[in-house]
C-alpha cells in the first residue's frame, strides 16, 4: 500500500513522538508511522492526506486553511532543494533510512524548517530534534539491502 502525504507532513513525521490533537488523530498517526517504518512508499498529494483524515469531520479543520497550503509549498521547496530531486504532487517516494537521516540532519540544522514557522508544534519538534530524535515513531533501520535513495514514479 501507499501512504498519501502532503508535503509539510514529510517534515512533521521526522519528529513525531505520539502527541497530537486527539486520541483518534494519534492512533491514526501511529499507524501511518508504523506503515512507513515497514517500508511503504509515499504518494505526495495536494491538500488533506492520510494524517489529516481524523480531523476532516471537525468544523473548520486547520488542514483546509491557507496556512497549511503555505506550509506545503515551503516544505516542497526545501525538501526538493535538499534532495536535488523533484518534489511535487503525484510523485511517489521511498523514505528510506538514508533519506530519513538526511532530512533529520537538515531539520536539526534549520535547513528545512521554514515551513514550521508559526506552527504550534514547533517547540516540541525542536526539542525532539535537539534530543537526537529519541522516541520518534518513524524508524527506518539500515538493512544492508540495495535500495534506491529516492524511488520516484510519476
Amino acid at each position: 500500500m501507499t501512504v498519501r502525504l502532503r508535503a509539510h507532513h514529510l517534515l512533521c513525521l521526522l519528529t513525531y513522538v505520539g502527541k497530537g490533537y486527539s486520541p483518534a488523530f494519534i492512533a491514526n498517526y501511529d499507524a501511518i508511522a508504523e506503515r512507513l517504518s515497514r517500508g511503504e512508499d509515499i504518494l505526495l498529494v495536494s491538500g488533506p492526506d492520510d494524517i489529516c483524515a481524523p480531523l476532516l469531520g471537525e468544523p473548520d479543520p486547520h488542514c483546509l486553511r491557507d496556512s497549511a497550503a503555505g506550509r506545503d509549498r515551503q516544505a516542497r521547496d526545501d525538501v526538493q532543494a535538499l534532495l536535488a530531486r523533484p518534489i511535487r504532487d503525484g510523485i511517489r517516494l521511498d523514505l528510506d533510512a538514508v533519506i530519513l537521516m538526511r532530512l533529520r540532519q537538515a531539520f536539526s540544522t534549520g535547513h528545512v524548517r521554514e515551513a514550521c514557522a508559526g506552527c504550534e508544534w514547533s517547540r516540541l519538534c525542536g526539542a525532539v530534534a535537539s534530543g537526537g530524535y529519541r522516541d520518534t515513531r518513524l524508524q527506518r533501520p539500515v538493512d544492508g539491502q540495495s535500495r534506491p535513495i529516492l524511488a520516484m514514479v510519476c
